[in-house]
């Protein structure tokens, strides 16, 4: 009897070490991810567990924002994800904050719409270290490096301003006399301030009467919409146009054309851009003439994209949401049925 005892303990004992040795292989084969796929490849989680996001909004400066938020969150909870999420506050070192806290959480993913293009190859540099991949919403960096990030969502900011500016210069074709505009640019710094400037200027760039003549920042906001506006009323006597580069400082701006006596859309045509539901209520008043739409509800896109990275699979490295254009007629039909 002592023999065969000693001997099950034997028989036992090896049968241990090849399980937890075949349990080893298996673990390292399937989570080492390979050097070209580091920028793109998370590890893939443990059977049952959660994907984890780590999500840094930009802030709440904008009823766009509100919405994409909203849909970012809804779509993590819907997709099942453990969404970790925090709001900017429009700052750079914000969200390099947070961007460093989820690198040390150890996250499957890190999302995220930049305040500002530039300044960002140090943190996404630790995240690819880190192996977590990264994907941009809404707006772009300016890296070289483009294995830094796995794949940018959103809309064509520059392809936005030149449907602004086509508008414009299509209404003024034949203008004999020079048309005024003004111009409320977004976050100084940011893709879409950037490149809606310069969509628009090379439209209007043809027809010489068109003529920028004042062009400030209103940080994509309301009340410094307003403000701007308020300047611009004060030194200039002649304004015919204001492009503004979201709703809400069009919005803002209204309130200060108002302000001073005029009609909005009538005394100054208004072209903005986003087309949220403020907006587009302006513009089915007839206070905004022209709205480009720039559309928030990128939380399913981007959960599907978490989803591909997470389980290796090929990504375009650019993906373009759809969007319309509106004049205040267009506005009316389909107000009711806004989803934001």
């Amino acid at each position: 009897m002592k023999v065969t005892k000693k001997m099950g303990v034997l028989v036992a004992a090896s049968c241990m070490m090849l399980f937890a040795a075949a349990c080893g292989n298996s673990a390292s084969t399937s989570t080492a991810p390979t050097t070209n796929a580091a920028a793109t490849t998370a590890p893939a989680p443990a059977a049952g567990k959660k994907i984890t996001l780590g999500f840094a909004q930009v802030g709440a400066e904008s009823g766009w924002r509100t919405a994409n938020t909203k849909s970012v969150q809804d779509s993590a909870k819907e997709a099942g994800f453990d969404l970790k999420f925090s709001d900017a506050q429009q700052k750079q070192e914000n969200q390099i904050k947070a961007i460093r806290t989820y690198i040390q959480q150890k996250v499957d993913v890190i999302a995220f719409s930049p305040v500002v293009e530039s300044g960002w190859d140090t943190v996404l540099k630790e995240a690819k270290d880190a192996k977590i991949p990264v994907i941009l919403t809404d707006r772009a960096v300016d890296s070289k490096d483009t294995s830094l990030y796995a794949t940018f969502i959103g809309s064509d900011f520059v392809e936005e301003g030149k449907k602004a500016g086509k508008w414009l210069a299509d209404k003024y074709k034949d203008a004999k006399e020079d048309v005024n505009i003004v111009e409320l640019q977004g976050t100084t710094g940011s893709a879409p301030a950037n490149d809606r400037k310069a969509g628009f200027a090379e439209e209007i760039k043809g027809n010489p009467h068109l003529k920028v003549i004042a062009s400030q920042t209103g940080d994509f906001t309301r009340a410094k919409g307003k403000e701007v506006m308020q300047a611009f009323l004060k030194a200039h006597k002649d304004i015919k146009v204001l492009y503004a580069h979201n709703d809400d400082m069009a919005l803002g701006a209204i309130q200060a054309i108002e302000a001073a006596g005029l009609k909005p859309g009538q005394d100054i045509t208004i072209i903005s851009v986003d087309a949220v539901k403020d907006g587009m209520t302006a513009a089915s008043e007839g206070k905004i003439n022209f709205i480009v739409e720039c559309n928030p509800l990128l939380g399913p896109q981007l959960m599907q994209a978490v989803n591909d990275v997470v389980a290796g699979k090929s990504i375009e490295k650019r993906i373009v949401t759809k969007e319309g254009v509106f004049t205040s007629e267009d506005a009316k039909k389909v107000l009711a049925d806004r989803q934001y």
